[in-house]
């Protein structure tokens, strides 16, 4: 009889004790809201930011609702007005256009290579091409392009860059952490991220003007002091009078949540990368499957693992027949939306014709499997043998 896989693959780990206790002393003391302060009083959220803060090595935090609407704010922060192009990877998940979206812009899309980076050649065309000032850059599945040389073109075209960090949070790229190549970095603490509190992100930035605008437009009105992370009272002199408030805080008891797991982070990261070796190993047992090649000035947290069956001749029965025996798998080749994963031609509402047949030709042929914590290495074992008996019988 074929072999089962009886795990899920959605069950996180527990929230730690401690932080379930501490969560407990917030709620009983009724002071949910951040700004909900006695006179001396430091929040939670103002604690984290500065914890998040130092963590990356950088001078300003900001803890926001969630990881979309920090790029959202990052956008309009660093400048970007309606009606103007921001450049982004195709291979993303949603929320990074409708960030666009939300902020009034337009999306100019770039090719992916066969690393499920950034095409290094075709972000150079849009830059030309365009004139954009702004490249909200998508490390999507935590995979990491060379930061030297996106840095480089972005210096040398007049670009800020933006990162969106959602899957690389932990990241480094020649030992320098992802989130802090850029004019401004967000990440997202929703419950399948690196520190999960449901909902929830930062934005963090070494810029005085960007993190003053970003902190009136997440609805601090006039108490943008009880920050953990703030620039000088004089930064906000014009800047609290001329920036509209959006409302995106985030609240005392996801923050004493985040507090407890970024303690466990960097042990949490290499977990993950014990797993993703053990998976990597199981999948190259196939011939037919071909996994990214990552860079040795990446430092990459293997939350997930991706990979292409050139020869595959229906990929949905091949996701049905993993799930059938206990795997799921997604895959970005799907013409429809599903669940979490879209591809660039499903968001119409962009107004993009472009048609981008290398990352086309990648996503038909590519499939995605998350790594959770509640996972082993016997697991991973189980998964990638029945991986590879059902890639043998389709291909």
């Amino acid at each position: 009889m074929p072999i089962q896989f009886e795990k899920s693959f959605t069950q996180q780990e527990p929230i730690p004790e401690t932080a379930i206790a501490k969560a407990v002393d917030v709620m009983r003391s009724g002071k949910l809201h951040r700004y909900n302060t006695a006179p001396g009083e430091e929040s939670e959220v103002a604690r984290l930011e500065k914890e998040f803060a130092d963590s990356l090595g950088v001078n300003f935090c900001l803890a926001c609702a969630s990881g979309g609407y920090a790029m959202h704010i990052a956008l309009k922060a660093c400048g970007a007005k309606p009606g103007e192009t921001v450049i982004t990877n195709a291979f993303t998940l949603a929320p990074v256009p409708g960030a666009i979206d939300n902020a009034g812009c337009k999306a100019a899309l770039v090719e992916i290579d066969n690393n499920y980076c950034v095409d290094l050649k075709h972000l150079e065309q849009v830059m030309r091409q365009t004139d954009s000032k702004f490249f909200l850059m998508s490390h999507m599945r935590g995979h990491l392009a060379d930061m030297d040389a996106v840095t480089h073109l972005c210096n040398t075209y007049n670009v800020s860059l933006i990162e969106d960090c959602a899957h690389t949070m932990g990241a480094s790229w020649n030992g320098k952490p992802s989130g802090s190549f850029g004019r401004a970095a967000c990440f997202s603490t929703q419950t399948y991220k690196h520190i999960n509190s449901g909902e929830g992100g930062f934005l963090t930035t070494n810029d005085d003007e960007v993190m003053a605008k970003a902190i009136i437009h997440s609805g601090s009105y006039m108490l943008y002091e009880r920050h953990g992370t703030v620039p000088e009272p004089s930064v906000f002199d014009d800047i609290k009078l001329d920036t509209p408030n959006y409302s995106g805080r985030m609240d005392n008891l996801r923050a004493v949540i985040l507090r407890e797991q970024l303690k466990e982070l960097s042990v949490n990261c290499k977990r993950w990368n014990q797993l993703y070796t053990a998976a990597e190993a199981g999948l190259r047992k196939s011939n037919a499957i071909t996994l990214s090649e990552r860079p040795a000035a990446e430092t990459y947290v293997g939350s997930s693992i991706q990979f292409r069956v050139d020869a595959l001749e229906n990929a949905q029965d091949f996701i049905e027949k993993c799930a059938a025996r206990g795997v799921e798998l997604k895959w970005f080749g799907n013409k429809e939306p599903h669940g979490f994963t879209s591809r660039y031609d499903s968001w119409r509402y962009l107004g993009n014709s472009t048609v981008l047949p290398n990352t086309l030709n990648i996503l038909d042929r590519t499939f995605d499997m998350r790594l959770p914590l509640t996972f082993n290495k016997d697991d991973m074992q189980t998964i990638t043998e029945i991986i590879v008996e059902e890639v043998t019988h389709s291909v």
